[in-house]
């Protein structure tokens, strides 16, 4: 079968059989396919859902956690979870998802059933009782020779070891009401009554809750007399708080200004609030016998049935109308029908909100409403932002030191963090830069608002302008939706620029706008943004020698260089390796469930003797690997350490020119002696075109023909 066919036949199944918004995504995060359901409740056309993504749908995914929730998927098959979407329009709502792998022909992809759980699920839920007997334990009672049969969840609702002891007549002392439930399976025994009553048990420790059991009798007659009497215990002392709570609802109900009114189809008022009366002016009385026709003579019932089967089939209608009241005066209305089952019959739950005064105060409101509303959806975006933050930044705590090399960088860190001072921290590969940057922007007065972190490096160079300061719907091939930049998420509080120096040159008049003017304008926008940022920026290149070579704005390097922080290399501060060790090994013990306590002092001296090319990250990932491998309570030097590298002689080295020409012949002889072009050695050298060739003519580099080197 052809893919197509297949994926033909699957939403065909799922059309007609899912009541459910249905999405289909591939490995990337693309939609393959969405419903007609899904495409009306998010806004967009059919062709239009094709060119989204999950990203367009879900702002709190990522592509981290959608990396994370595809491999979950696809190792258990399915994952069931509560989220958010949003809309074309940029509103939101609350989701719950279930989500199911499938594999055909080398074709993976997750299908997602989606149900709306944002609107009035209290009210959806007030009706919705079960019937069905759970929990429950039956017995029969022979009222000819008095034998007992009963199930075994007829013991376990009152505890009972010895099952002589369940009979009927004397179980009634169990219960609070004892006398009552006594006559009543006493007149079914002689009478042939039937009964059915819920009655609570008596407490037997008064720290416990208090239990209700329905109690159920049915005589068996034959030839008119009483043969059996059937029965069963239920515990429903979960239903009966339910039902509690459901009076508890009900007493506020009626107590709210909102008017509630349910429906049956055919139009029968069978439920009405208080405010009702009170609003409307009628009595109860006539409430009482009133139809939908009733309190409103333009309604037929031809429209009626078609609302209601729109209702039935939405689930939740939303509309505005005209209410009547009794004197004749009418208002405008904010009605919200949902649909209700109860007892295996269709009922529509309306309630309705007077919004005269809304109405008459619209046109004043809608700029500020529209503001509200963008600076909601931004607060929403940005707390998303914070928790995914806080769940994976480093403890302040664990910026760890005791060498003085290390302190005057903290030093560096307390006098410019309580500035709004620009602060470029510079540094190899693993130093823990993210970790200075994270502590200037906890110790400022900016630390209430976010720290937004950017990793440059990471951001493909079509998409960097977007990231950083977002775009309009429409603003290029692909934009079907508003972006908030990063800038305008770090709006009061810092924005962490790491690996500044993968900027594209054509992108950094942009951001030296920011920094100075502390404005910018959105791709597809006509108006100016300000914003309020304070920016630190961290690389592990040189970026005086990107300036010089014409990769790097000089203005921009100026600007970002207000007060530069060199974070040292770990082979500078080696007396801070055995208390980073150490932390790292109760850090990675605990998380394995193992007892390691301490270091040998043999391990510390061989790790202090170590340079770390990698630096921190390399120190963590050493003892992490040795945390696995080795057993014990004290971590002794094994196979996990570093190889010490040969001490070299004399001999063994090379001028710097002979060192030049060896690795210029290299990179020739790896470019079949192609020197300019995009697979040039000049681009894989960094050098221009001209410069090297002059360096070749000075150092006698030429191509040896024939010969391969």
């Amino acid at each position: 079968m052809a893919n197509n066919d297949y994926f033909s036949e699957i939403k065909d199944w799922n059309i007609k059989h899912l009541p459910y918004e249905i999405m289909w995504l591939d490995k990337e995060g693309k939609l393959i396919y969405g419903n007609k359901k899904f495409s009306d409740k998010l806004g967009y056309s059919s062709t239009e859902i094709e060119r989204l993504s999950v990203f367009d749908i879900n702002p709190i995914t990522t592509a981290d956690t959608w990396k994370s929730h595809w491999e979950e998927v696809e190792k258990k098959g399915y994952s069931n979870f509560k989220s958010v979407h949003q809309t074309k329009s940029g509103n939101y709502y609350d989701v719950e998802v279930f989500a199911q792998f499938f594999s055909n022909n080398g074709k993976k992809v997750i299908c997602a059933l989606v149900n709306d759980i944002s609107q009035s699920t209290f009210y959806r839920s007030l009706l919705n009782h079960s019937q069905q007997l759970t929990n429950a334990g039956g017995w029969e009672l022979d009222l000819q020779d008095g034998t007992i049969i009963a199930t075994e969840q007829a013991f376990k609702i009152f505890s009972l070891e010895d099952k002589s002891e369940f009979i009927p007549m004397k179980m009634v002392h169990r219960f609070e009401d004892s006398e009552y439930l006594k006559k009543l399976i006493v007149n079914a025994m002689r009478k042939g009554e039937s009964y059915d009553e819920i009655l609570a048990l008596k407490p037997q420790d008064k720290d416990k809750q208090k239990r209700y059991i329905r109690c159920i009798g049915n005589p068996i007659i034959k030839r008119d007399k009483i043969y059996k009497l059937v029965g069963t215990y239920q515990e429903v002392t979960e239903e009966v708080e339910k039902n509690q709570r459901l009076e508890f609802f009900k007493n506020i109900i009626d107590n709210a200004k909102d008017l509630f009114y349910i429906y049956n189809r055919e139009g029968k008022l069978v439920y009405y609030s208080d405010s009702v009366i009170k609003t409307l002016g009628f009595s109860k009385k006539e409430l009482d016998s009133f139809w939908i026709y009733d309190l409103d003579t333009n309604i037929t019932k031809e429209w009626w049935y078609d609302h209601f089967d729109d209702i039935k089939e939405k689930e939740v209608v939303h509309l505005e109308w005209r209410i009547l009241k009794k004197n004749g005066s009418s208002f405008t209305a904010d009605i919200i029908a949902n649909h209700l089952v109860y007892k295996n019959e269709d009922f529509n739950c309306a309630v309705v909100r007077d919004v005269t005064l809304f109405k008459n105060n619209e046109e004043q409101l809608k700029a500020a409403l529209y503001e509200l509303s963008e600076l909601k959806n931004e607060l929403e975006i940005d707390n998303q932002y914070l928790r995914e933050e806080i769940s994976s930044s480093i403890n302040l705590d664990n910026i760890i030191c005791q060498s003085e090399e290390y302190r005057r960088v903290l030093e560096q860190v307390t006098q410019v963090a309580v500035t709004d001072a620009t602060v470029l921290i510079t540094g190899e590969s693993g130093t823990g830069k993210e970790l200075l940057a994270s502590a200037v922007h906890k110790n400022s007065r900016r630390n209430e608002r976010p720290l937004i972190k950017v990793n440059c490096a990471t951001l493909p160079k079509e998409l960097i302008e977007s990231e950083l300061f977002g775009h309009k719907k429409g603003a290029f091939t692909g934009a079907i939706a508003d972006k908030v930049g990063k800038f305008s998420l770090a709006d009061g509080g810092t924005i962490f620029l790491d690996e500044i120096g993968e900027v594209p040159i054509e992108l950094q008049a942009k951001l030296l706008r920011v920094l100075q003017e502390g404005e910018f304008d959105q791709l597809g926008s006509t108006k100016t943004t300000k914003v309020d940022v304070r920016v630190i920026a961290a690389t592990n290149r040189d970026l005086e020698l990107m300036v010089k070579n014409g990769k790097f704005r000089e203005d921009l390097y100026y600007r970002l260089n207000v007060f530069p922080i060199h974070n040292i290399p770990l082979r500078e501060r080696k007396t801070d390796i055995p208390l980073l060790a150490q932390f790292f090994l109760e850090k990675y013990s605990a998380k394995a469930g193992k007892h390691f306590k301490r270091l040998s002092k043999k391990t510390i001296a061989i790790l202090s003797a170590y340079n770390f090319p990698g630096n921190i990250r390399e120190l963590e990932n050493l003892i992490e690997r040795a945390v696995i491998i080795e057993q014990g309570s004290t971590l002794n030097p094994g196979t996990w350490l570093p190889k010490t590298k040969v001490e070299l002689t004399t001999e063994d080295l090379e001028s710097f020119e002979t060192a030049q020409r060896n690795h210029i012949i290299k990179v020739l002889d790896h470019t079949n002696w192609r020197v300019s072009g995009p697979k040039g050695a000049a681009r894989i050298l960094d050098m221009k075109d001209k410069t090297l060739f002059a360096t070749m003519k000075r150092l006698g580099i030429e191509k040896q023909v024939g010969l391969k080197r």
